[in-house]
């Protein structure tokens, strides 16, 4: 009778499957998948609006003439930031003439707005000289420490970052201490962040052994419904910490759209682990040309905070908005850490990540556990959108970039320990900050991979990990 009873619990009778029972869980399968599209669907509508009537407006306005003329190159842009970076003030520079040349000829040229933001728009791919115009440089705004800059390449559907300081920095170099502090600063920001979103990547490992590559694209996705309610031209004009709240439950529901409309179904017929792995790359890359179609290939900011003056610690030069990274990074971390450890769904999740078949046997209701990982995953990896976006800028592959890190954080904390994820997190952010003080910037990648290969030839397992689970 106890077998009897377990089978069916399970679906597995013996006999050909209920036809009403795989039809009902197709539906709430598919009833899942259509709630992660309308969340999707949702933050993209006021982007596709805009994306159509912008280009109805162009073949509206387009001549004869224009249309019969052969079609051009795509063109790119290069954004150029002017800003007074003397003493204490951070002001933008406003009514600076800039000039994009190449070959020795002008191809673009662009006036610093309010916001000290020149956008130049260039023929297209390759390399330029910006170059700012001496004579539109105001008294007032004293001068900037060079006044060009060779050799910025420009690549295709990317645009280009170029910032020019204004102000007068002192003939004292900042000290080989100071520069560290500001590094370690900015490291234990970065680290923070990477570890944020890696506990939900090392959660869902645990739980379901399952390699997520589209990790990324949910940090991705919670950066950028927060662009959009925060934005008062194109979106709903709310508060950065409102719209960051509303991403990071805008998040959770995508994660638990996900899992009932697509892991679940998958785990269901068996699929393997390297199957499911294939089909989050695949997950990746639809998500990311979305995120492309709709959020536009051009940096953005949040409409709060783009600007702001450092504050002095001692050596520390540090922006509030960093400060405030920090602050809220921890408090998350503690959050997750406490649900862990003193909670009863902490308990369970820690059980089916031990051993999932005798957590069920035990009464825990395995895909319950699964289903609430899936949305801590989800909210986590949107809240670390939201800070990345807030101390950077939004992108529509922020989270690939930073994607190879949040797994070498996973791996070099333990794969499977959230706890091991946090610590991975911070110490990779503060190795990688620190380290370019004697390495190239560029290489930061490299170094992170050299780490991780030097932690897995001694300690496999990584630092919080274990060598081999007990039943």
């Amino acid at each position: 009778m106890a077998e009897a009873a377990t089978s069916a619990r399970r679906g597995d009778t013996g006999r050909m499957p209920s036809t009403s029972g795989r039809s009902h869980t197709y539906r709430r399968g598919f009833t899942a998948l259509l709630l992660a599209g309308g969340v999707l669907f949702a933050a993209a509508g006021p982007a596709l609006a805009r994306v159509v009537t912008e280009r109805k407006a162009q073949t509206e306005d387009t001549t004869p003439t224009t249309a019969a003329a052969p079609a051009t190159a795509a063109t790119e842009e290069i954004n150029v930031r002017l800003f007074d970076a003397a003493g204490d003030r951070q002001r933008p520079i406003e009514g600076v003439t800039v000039l994009a040349r190449q070959d020795g000829e002008v191809v673009g040229q662009a006036e610093s707005d309010a916001d000290g933001l020149a956008i130049v728009t260039v023929p297209g791919p390759g390399t330029y000289e910006v170059r700012l115009d001496r004579s539109t440089i105001k008294d007032k705004d004293g001068f900037p420490e060079r006044t060009s800059l060779s050799n910025v390449v420009v690549q295709a559907g990317r645009a280009k970052f170029v910032l020019f300081p204004f102000g007068d920095r002192g003939t004292i170099a900042p000290s080989s201490l100071d520069r560290i502090a500001d590094l370690a600063g900015s490291g234990l920001r970065f680290g923070l962040i990477i570890a944020v979103a890696a506990v939900g990547l090392s959660l869902v490992y645990g739980t379901t052994g399952l390699i997520n590559f589209a990790h990324g694209e949910l940090l991705a996705f919670g950066a950028i419904v927060a662009w959009y309610l925060n934005s008062p031209s194109d979106g709903l004009g709310l508060t950065l910490v409102v719209a960051g709240v509303l991403a990071v439950i805008a998040g959770g529901a995508f994660g638990a759209g996900l899992e009932v409309g697509l892991w679940r179904p998958l785990r269901k017929r068996r699929t393997g682990n390297v199957a499911m792995l294939v089909v989050s790359i695949g997950l990746a890359l639809f998500l990311r040309s979305t995120f492309q179609v709709v959020f536009g290939p051009t940096p953005r900011s949040y409409s709060q905070y783009a600007v702001q003056s450092s504050w002095e610690i001692g050596p520390l030069d540090i922006l509030p908005k960093s400060i405030a990274t920090i602050v809220i990074s921890v408090a998350i971390l503690v959050v997750v850490a406490l649900l862990l450890l003193r909670t009863r769904l902490g308990t369970a999740v820690r059980a089916v990540t031990d051993n999932s078949d005798l957590a069920e046997s035990s009464g825990i209701d395995v895909q319950r556990v699964i289903l609430a990982v899936w949305i801590t995953c989800g909210a986590l990896a949107a809240a670390a959108g939201v800070l990345l976006g807030m101390t950077q800028t939004v992108e529509y592959d922020m989270g690939f970039k930073v994607l190879l890190v949040i797994f070498a954080a996973m791996i070099l904390g333990g794969l499977g320990s959230a706890f091991g994820a946090m610590v991975g997190g911070a110490l990779l952010g503060l190795v990688l900050e620190i380290g370019s003080f004697w390495i190239p910037t560029d290489f930061k990648n490299a170094v992170a991979l050299g780490m991780l290969i030097i932690v897995l030839l001694f300690r496999p397992q990584g630092i919080l990990g274990v060598r081999e689970r007990v039943g």
